[in-house]
């Protein structure tokens, strides 16, 4: 089991989704963006690892406009070698990488202009993974996507739109249950026809909850994670007090996370804490796992 937090780390004072507005788009400033970008990137690698942390998410917005049609630029060229670096550093660390697309890439959506957009999205995200020199284990993840007035129709539409993608794509996917539409039931079956494995979101499943217990959740979701695909993942969060529906908390509820571990053993898993304060809070967590003696735990010499 490896501990870690989204994109962003807040204890350094550089930012790797450095952006700028798309008028602004010129290969100079491109260029210095992600050579920004990416430098940051490096010293969030280092750190975490230097910290214990061993699962890392990284930010979609590495490479601005990166799958904008205005965006012509030769960026995979100028930058395969700091990928291919950063790549085997976070290797070297045992560290797991993960990418998660924004909410606007959708597979379901009706409109197949919106359809295209994602399509290309999840190019770019698979581009960024792959020179990187990661394997199948560095994962994309994304959403079933919306209702549109009828889930049937809308699942049918995802797996059509996921049979269409690229294989190199396909292996890297995986699927998450939501807090509204799409619960693990919904997952569970999309996985059993596509093959796809799922991503636990415990916070999402306590608000849009199925039949199952945590365990029975747990095995239910191991199940889809092959060899190849590396351990599952699972998303923590508790919710944001006096906050909307689904929206994170700013802080671990260690109590809660205890009860958490306690309550998931046997079951392994890297788990992403999907939380305000990131690394602050995935250092408690860590400390948690250790306090209890966690076995799962995977620590860098």
């Amino acid at each position: 089991m490896r501990i870690g937090y989204p994109c962003i780390n807040l204890s350094l004072s550089c930012r790797p989704s450095t952006t700028f507005r798309l008028a602004s788009l010129s290969w100079e400033r491109l260029r210095e963006t992600v050579a920004k970008n990416l430098a940051c990137l490096e010293e969030i690698v280092h750190w975490n690892a230097q910290h214990g942390l061993l699962f890392l998410r990284i930010t979609s917005e590495l490479v601005p406009f990166a799958s904008h049609p205005k965006n012509c630029y030769p960026w995979e060229e100028e930058f395969a070698g700091d990928l291919g670096r950063i790549g085997m550093l976070a290797q070297s660390y045992g560290m797991r990488i993960s990418m998660h697309p924004g909410q606007y890439t959708v597979l379901n959506a009706p409109k197949k202009e919106t359809v295209e957009a994602a399509i290309a999205d999840l190019v770019y995200h698979n581009r960024v993974l792959s020179l990187m020199g990661l394997d199948q284990t560095a994962k994309i993840q994304i959403h079933l996507g919306g209702r549109y007035g009828d889930k049937k129709e809308a699942l049918a539409r995802f797996i059509k739109v996921f049979r269409f993608l690229d294989a190199a794509i396909q292996r890297r996917l995986v699927i998450e249950n939501d807090e509204r539409i799409y619960n693990l039931d919904d997952c569970l079956w999309v996985s059993e026809v596509l093959k796809v494995p799922v991503v636990f979101d415990v916070l999402h499943w306590r608000l849009n909850p199925d039949r199952r217990s945590l365990q029975e959740a747990l095995e239910a979701v191991s199940k889809t994670w092959e060899e190849k695909d590396g351990i599952p993942i699972v998303d923590y969060s508790s919710p944001l007090f006096e906050g909307r529906m689904g929206h994170h908390a700013l802080t671990l509820d260690e109590s809660d996370f205890q009860r958490f571990l306690e309550e998931s053993f046997p079951y392994d898993f890297d788990v992403m804490l999907e939380i305000k304060d990131k690394e602050q809070s995935a250092l408690r967590a860590l400390a948690i796992a250790r306090a209890l003696g966690d076995r799962r735990l995977v620590v860098y010499p």
